[in-house]
């Protein structure tokens, strides 16, 4: 009840990565509802990920995250950057966050401290998920109230990105749909068990 009486007073930008995030977890729990390990962990062809290793791809991809937007939240906090909004974000940024989107139009190779192990366990890596999308649907709370556009994130597999608070929101929610479209196809396809 205090999570819902608090997401009513976020900004309309912050309240939308929330829902989006809500969306995603009952995504995930839909895609993941009655399968068996052996369906979790099969690849529809060798170098092809399983719809466990999206999963576990996601989690150790928010692992690294969360600290980061923690201490972006943290800093913009100590500086007093603060803004109720709207925010424009940079087109470089823009374009970065568009990519991500599914369908996917542009390939990345994932970086090798997010390429996850095979034959990961269910009954840890999706309530792991969870636990992680709760945790970022938490950091979005308390995010509300700064400048989304003049706080910023280092990308956990470059320096050589860093992209305003709101951006780094966006990028996540946009890194989950892809990566669960993609578990969705494994699921999908012909052969799967």
């Amino acid at each position: 009840m205090a999570q819902a009486q608090q997401s009513v007073s976020l900004i309309p930008e912050l309240q939308d990565y929330i829902s989006q995030l809500e969306a995603i977890k009952r995504d995930a729990a839909d895609l993941t509802a009655g399968m068996t390990e052996t369906q979790f962990n099969w690849r529809p062809a060798p170098g092809q990920w399983s719809v466990a290793e999206c999963l576990a791809h996601l989690n150790a991809t928010a692992q690294q995250y969360i600290p980061l937007l923690s201490a972006s939240i943290a800093e913009a906090r100590e500086r007093g950057w603060l803004s109720q909004g709207p925010f424009r974000y940079g087109w470089l940024g823009n374009r970065f966050v568009r990519a991500m989107e599914p369908p996917v139009k542009m390939k990345f190779k994932a970086p090798k401290a997010f390429v996850p192990l095979p034959d990961q366990p269910m009954s840890k890596t999706v309530p792991e998920f969870m636990e992680l999308q709760d945790q970022f649907i938490s950091l979005i709370g308390t995010a509300n109230g700064l400048d989304l556009k003049r706080a910023r994130v280092p990308s956990p597999a470059t320096k050589l990105i860093k992209l305003s608070l709101g951006q780094g929101f966006a990028l996540i929610t946009g890194h989950e749909r892809r990566h669960l479209r993609q578990a969705r196809q494994v699921k999908n396809h012909p052969d799967f068990p």
